[in-house]
């Protein structure tokens, strides 16, 4: 039983590749970030808060976005450690 292709062919023919492109998270990040005033501060009285964030960027992306890529830029952005 095959799948027809090799399996980068499958992924891309299949919409499942992970976002990772750091321009256009960060494009994402800054919109969600700047839409949502009082959630970025309370990320910083709250860093754990952050996942917040995470969960939009990966509904916006249809849960493609890549969680590692997402953190760090969010992380940066909003200044926590």
């Amino acid at each position: 039983m095959g799948w027809g292709g090799t399996p980068a062919a499958i992924v891309e023919a299949r919409g499942l590749t992970q976002v990772s492109d750091a321009g256009a998270l960060e494009a994402l990040i800054a919109e969600l970030i700047a839409a949502n005033p009082g959630q970025a501060a309370a990320v910083k009285a709250k860093p754990q808060a952050v996942g917040w964030f995470v969960g939009q960027v990966m509904k916006a992306t249809a849960g493609k976005a890549s969680p590692g890529a997402v953190n760090s830029i969010l992380r940066a952005k909003l200044g926590v450690e």
